[in-house]
């Protein structure tokens, strides 16, 4: 399957560029091609950036549309999701729900892991009130953050005191944690499941053509 990813950030770093589809190369065997919105090099880290990137993510959708099997919009807030299905007749996963919808699948109380204290809407709204805590590191507003040593280190810390609170299952709100490949580490540290968005949105992506195939002529 060749799949296309849209990157809700701008980026040079051919390795942060390409660090989500080289997960899903892995993990799924996906030919994968990586793309990013210009003019937003911190991301989608509130209302302003995210209104900001949708309509640079359906740009991006509609040139990749003709030459992709499908699209993961790679970005816990789901920016442009719906209007990007509105406008290809392709499969469109977006990483924020897809997470939540996977973390329900373990049951239990659901801790969110993400930038300083807040939680996309697509992850708030599907797992209601099985969410337990939202926490993140003081150091990171924007996604960017996940890169620094500073960075890294709260987010193991965060992370502890998700659990010490009771989470049966974290939820990474951020694939700024993708891209720094937190969700093993974590999984290693913790001993509970931990559900990486970028690696959700392959799954469902997997389940979604597979639903398609078999669908009776």
């Amino acid at each position: 399957m060749n799949v296309g990813i849209i990157r809700a950030l701008t980026t040079s770093d051919r390795r942060v560029l390409n660090s989500h589809g080289k997960l899903l190369q892995e993990t799924f065997g996906f030919k994968v091609t990586s793309r990013c919105i210009p003019d937003q090099p911190s991301g989608v880290y509130n209302e302003e950036s995210l209104q900001r990137a949708v309509p640079k993510i359906v740009r991006l959708a509609r040139e990749l549309a003709g030459s992709v099997d499908a699209l993961i919009v790679s970005c816990a807030a789901d920016p442009g999701l719906d209007e990007v299905r509105a406008v290809v007749d392709i499969p469109v996963i977006g990483a924020g729900s897809a997470a939540a919808a996977a973390a329900l699948t373990f049951g239990g109380r659901v801790g969110v892991l993400g930038l300083k204290d807040s939680v996309p809407s697509p992850i708030s709204e599907v797992l209601g009130d099985r969410m337990l805590l939202i926490d993140g590191p003081e150091s990171v507003e924007t996604p960017e953050g996940f890169l620094m040593p500073a960075g890294i280190f709260d987010s193991l810390a965060a992370a502890y005191t998700l659990v010490d609170a009771g989470a049966d299952v974290i939820v990474e709100a951020s694939t700024g944690l993708t891209s720094i490949g937190m969700a093993e580490v974590l999984r290693r540290r913790l001993g509970i499941p931990v559900i990486d968005p970028v690696t959700a949105a392959g799954s469902m992506l997997v389940a979604a053509v597979a639903t398609r195939e078999f669908q009776p002529a």
